[in-house]
């Protein structure tokens, strides 16, 4: 039994985060075939629904890189790996000293996700806070109303590269955090980072779902940091043509690009679909 496993920004979703119709006709096959899919994403449940609606997804759905994942037959989170608070803390320090906003991606009780942030203090946050309302569909509301019985799934900012770079190395020595980050707007120099509790990473998320539901083998596609502990613990990993340099160098082998439909036409080749 296999399953594919897409990361969707940059790799499954083209530039638009839209499923293409030759991609829609892809995974129409691979259900044909009996071949088993899902994703492994950093965006939350909200954000992920919006773009894999009518596709039929019905596999378990691993979130917010791992950190959570959504069972789409019982609508519940079966797995969940939550920062602690002392965790939090931690994080929103090294980010106030190096003058980062930080935005909180929470959980509550009821299965409820919500950002908070701090003040925002440049367009480029401003914006990026707008991506996570209107685009993500979140509800956005400033640190201060944050409830004290709220879950942190992950901390975000945005930033000069520097900055969030020391903020990265500062917590690469705790055992309960992992950090990812990339290029967020090059002309500026800014880069983004999302940390997260270490236990929840997309490869956790791929080894927990193979051994619970047996699947034997794996096949797995993406295009940054964050998808290298998947590509890690998968059998076959694939990258597009738009991925991190270091990410192609862990594949198995470099396909199309993202916004070509490479994953499809790969995946077309494969499986003789």
């Amino acid at each position: 039994m296999t399953l594919v496993v897409f990361d969707m920004d940059g790799t499954l979703l083209n530039a638009s985060s839209e499923v293409t119709p030759f991609t829609a006709e892809t995974l129409t096959l691979l259900r044909q075939s009996g071949i088993a899919y899902t994703v492994a994403t950093g965006r939350t449940l909200q954000a992920a629904l919006g773009p894999l609606k009518g596709f039929q997804f019905e596999l378990p759905h691993i979130l917010k890189n791992g950190a959570v994942i959504w069972c789409p037959e019982q609508k519940d989170y079966s797995h969940r790996h939550l920062l602690s608070q002392a965790e939090v803390w931690h994080v929103l320090d090294a980010m106030a000293t190096q003058e980062i906003t930080p935005f909180l991606f929470t959980l509550d009780a009821a299965g409820r996700h919500a950002v908070y942030h701090g003040a925002l203090k440049s367009e480029a946050e401003n914006r990026l806070a707008q991506l996570f309302e209107d685009e993500r569909h979140l509800p956005l509301e400033p640190i201060a109303a944050m409830p004290k019985d709220v879950h942190v799934i992950n901390l975000s900012g945005m930033g000069p590269a520097a900055n969030i770079s020391t903020i990265v190395n500062s917590i690469a020595g705790e055992d309960g955090l992992v950090a990812y980050t990339g290029t967020a707007i090059q002309s500026q120099g800014l880069s983004w980072m999302d940390i997260h509790h270490s236990y929840g990473s997309k490869g956790n998320g791929i080894s927990t779902l193979r051994e619970e539901l047996g699947y034997s083998d794996v096949i797995v596609f993406g295009d940054g940091d964050n998808d290298l502990s998947m590509f890690a613990v998968a059998d076959e990993a694939y990258a597009t043509a738009n991925a991190d340099d270091e990410v192609k160098e862990q594949a198995t082998q470099v396909i199309g690009h993202h916004d070509a439909d490479g994953v499809a036409h790969f995946l077309r080749d494969r499986f003789n679909l």
